[in-house]
């Protein structure tokens, strides 16, 4: 019976110890009931992830970044509270001028049509 579903990552203290001991992939794979390519690939990506570490380079997800609910970047939010408050309210200076060129767009636009 195929168990369900659980990321390998969950794993990755199993895999690592089991590695550490000598056991091979396809032991590992038996172990723990995986596929042998699946540990292959876990093993590549952790590798690559531990030389990029040593090298200093950071790590990025794929992918387009999630939304955030108001929340500062994370280049921000380790700078000191002055300068996080800056930042807030230079993005909303930025917003807000937007705003107002919205607005004056909309106005012209209205008078060159002739309406009110």
């Amino acid at each position: 019976m195929p168990r369900s579903y659980i990321h390998i990552s969950q794993y990755e203290k199993e895999i690592l110890d089991l590695k550490q001991k000598g056991y091979v992939r396809r032991a590992i794979a038996e172990e723990l009931g995986l596929d042998e390519i699946q540990i292959k690939n876990f093993l590549f990506r952790y590798s690559q992830k531990q030389k990029r570490i040593e090298a200093g380079k950071t790590i990025h997800k794929k992918g387009r970044p999630c939304k955030t609910d108001g929340e500062l970047p994370p280049s921000i939010q380790r700078l000191d509270k002055l300068a996080q408050m800056r930042y807030t309210l230079a993005s909303k200076e930025r917003y807000i001028k937007r705003l107002e060129m919205e607005n004056e767009l909309m106005r012209d636009f209205l008078s060159l049509t002739e309406r009110k």
